[in-house]
């Protein structure tokens, strides 16, 4: 059994092992993208699946991370929109729907890593969004505009709300 989600994992690019044999890999997409002749990304999930509706029954995995699209502009044939895909009008209410499916399907007591670039939506609305404060996170890149985030599920007890 796989303990490990992906649940948009485009061309795997943050993976030091492309294949871990512990991930499910997945993407709404199956593509191998060519651009301007010396870009390519293979995107080539395990399982094709949207990270709003994910196939898997409550409580699976132990570890889920979640990179979404970041990207509302971007022009139809942009190499940024067919690497990271883009979000559509709905993006509020998709990713707040992806949220809960990756918390959804992750186990008690683990671990959400969510991943974000600031550029053209702050990272403070879609905390906001996500109701939830990240335990810690991290800026990366070069203008620091890319966010990972940590978040726990901890299974609510009655004894231990105060």
């Amino acid at each position: 059994m796989k303990k490990i989600l992906d649940a948009c994992c485009g061309g795997r690019m943050f993976w030091f092992d492309k294949n871990n044999p512990l991930v499910d890999y997945v993407d709404i997409r199956k593509e191998k993208l060519e651009f301007s002749g010396n870009r390519i990304c293979d995107v080539d999930p395990d399982i094709i699946a949207d990270f709003r509706n994910l196939p898997f029954k409550n409580n699976k995995y132990k570890l889920v991370v979640f990179d979404p699209p970041h990207l509302k502009r971007a022009g139809n044939n942009s190499w940024l929109a067919k690497k990271y895909g883009r979000l559509f009008e709905t993006w509020e209410t998709d990713l707040k729907a992806g949220f809960d499916e990756c918390m959804r399907v992750l186990d008690y007591d683990g671990i959400l890593i969510f991943k974000w670039s600031s550029v053209q939506i702050p990272v403070n609305k879609i905390i906001e969004l996500f109701g939830q404060t990240p335990l810690f996170g991290h800026k990366s890149g070069k203008l620091s505009n890319t966010h990972w985030m940590c978040f726990m599920k901890i299974k609510k007890n009655i004894d231990n709300i105060k």
